[in-house]
């Protein structure tokens, strides 16, 4: 079969013809160690004209498969990719530029550089939350690192995996970055290729199922996986900033998201108070019946829908109360924004990640307690802390963990391109935006050349002579 026309029906695409596509990206990836920043610009302002050319599709897709308004679709899938090529766009040379390291008084003689060389054939496994945004974000630093790359899209939003597989094959040639839609028979068939890097999104079971791929190959990984994030509100707190900012990142995408808040604890003295502003929050974002507002998207399929209901329903039944929402309504895949309270702390819906507009409320009345709660699990993506007093800040940032942390701001540190995206074990391995996307798709090799060292003169034999210096020189350096 020919590469060119198995492209075009990737739904089909065999192992062999993936196989095929992959030895092309090898042999391409090598005379690419040698492409020069202009080259690379110039793929990354061809991926952002098909992307803006392609805006109209992009909306119908995203509708089609989420239910997401046009202007969210701008704010947390186009914006965020054209913000990451512009970036790499600007700062490429820099990046790419080859970066003295300072000698130190063991290396006199010698000088030292270290050059950011592609990995070569990466292999990116996008997920269904945020099809565009977290395909072309990471195919953007992919590029700039000057690597061949086979994308992977989510089986789940078929119209956006299709859409993507489209604007590729129009963007680019096969060699240089191919797309393979399917299932998990595809992925699998994809994780069994000696790829030079894998960037993967999506949950840790799965990210233990692509690491374990990767181990066979000794490939690297880049793993953007999710986690329960938390929230701390204090009680000097603005409340109505917060609850702002903790209800717009909760249920954008309708909670799809893997940086969103999944549970809130609260200073227990300011509970009433917060949950009239969230209300008013809430009602002001999607109105009084979030079903009838444009803006408000859906739960991405059927399971996912049950998934999420169950776990709803698991905390009512051991007692949690609904204190807004609690509507559900299978046949639109809705789910109203719910807010908990009385929510006991072993029931699914604080020991899963909840992924859905579901929003468990604990109390406290010692900063402690959330504390000790947080460390007693696996490390979240992200941390998001609500207060004015620096003593509380601090003592939260210092005595946990997690892949990124939030003050009075909730997910908006995703989109920040000078900051390491990414998260710590359970949540993540590596960073991704900006620079520290360009380092994940490349390898800092270091080249060494001697001038005029010493070390000859510490060779076997080691005789007297020998030891003598030995021992001169470790005295000069205790």
């Amino acid at each position: 079969m020919n590469v060119t026309t198995s492209i075009s029906s990737m739904q089909t695409a065999s192992a062999s013809v993936m196989a095929e596509v992959f030895a092309k990206q090898q042999q391409l990836a090598v005379k690419l160690r040698t492409s020069t920043a202009d080259e690379r610009i110039a793929k990354l302002r061809r991926l952002e004209a098909a992307v803006m050319a392609s805006k109209d599709a992009i909306y119908r897709a995203l509708a089609a498969d989420l239910h997401k308004p046009a202007t969210e679709a701008d704010l947390d899938e186009i914006m965020p990719v054209i913000g990451e090529i512009h970036h790499a766009v600007k700062h490429l040379k820099s990046w790419m530029r080859i970066k003295r390291a300072r000698t130190t008084m063991t290396m006199l003689g010698t000088q030292a550089r270290i050059h950011s060389q592609p990995r070569g054939v990466c292999l990116i496994i996008s997920p269904w939350n945020f099809p565009i945004n977290l395909t072309f974000g990471p195919l953007a630093s992919a590029i700039a690192a000057g690597n061949t790359v086979i994308i992977k899209p989510s089986e789940l939003t078929p119209s956006c995996s299709a859409l993507m597989a489209e604007i590729i094959r129009q963007t680019f040639e096969p060699a240089e970055i191919t797309v393979f839609e399917g299932d998990a028979a595809v992925s699998t068939a994809l994780l069994a290729l000696p790829f030079d890097h894998m960037f993967f999104t999506g949950s840790p079971a799965v990210g233990k199922i692509v690491m374990a791929a990767a181990a066979r190959h000794l490939s690297s990984v880049t793993l953007e996986l999710g986690g329960k994030s938390p929230v701390i509100v204090d009680e000097s707190a603005d409340l109505a900033k917060a609850a702002k900012s903790i209800m717009w990142g909760k249920f954008l995408n309708n909670g799809q998201t893997c940086v969103a808040p999944d549970y809130l604890y609260i200073h227990e003295k300011i509970l009433p108070a917060f949950l009239e502003k969230a209300k008013a929050a809430i009602a002001k974002m999607y109105g009084d019946n979030a079903q009838t507002s444009p803006d408000y998207c859906r739960i991405v399929n059927d399971r996912h829908f049950v998934r999420v209901k169950n776990i709803l329903d698991d905390a009512t039944a051991n007692g949690a109360t609904v204190v807004m929402g609690g509507v559900t309504l299978a046949s639109d895949k809705f789910i109203a924004p719910t807010l908990l309270t009385n929510v006991k702390l072993d029931s699914a819906v604080m020991q899963e990640e909840i992924f859905g507009p579901v929003l468990p409320i604990v109390t406290y009345s010692d900063i402690s307690e959330p504390i000790t709660h947080i460390n007693a699990n696996p490390k979240p993506l992200a941390l998001y802390v609500y207060s004015k007093n620096q003593t509380n800040i601090d003592k939260i940032i210092n005595e946990t963990s997690s892949g990124g942390v939030g003050i009075n701001v909730s997910v908006l540190h995703f989109s920040h391109e000078n900051l390491p995206f990414g998260g710590v074990n359970n949540s993540g391995i590596g960073s991704s935006h900006g620079e520290y996307g360009f380092k994940a798709f490349s390898h800092e090799r270091a080249v060494m050349r001697d001038q005029y060292n010493s070390t000859p003169m510490l060779y076997p034999p080691y005789t007297p002579r020998v030891k003598w210096l030995m021992g001169m020189t470790l005295k000069f350096f205790s």
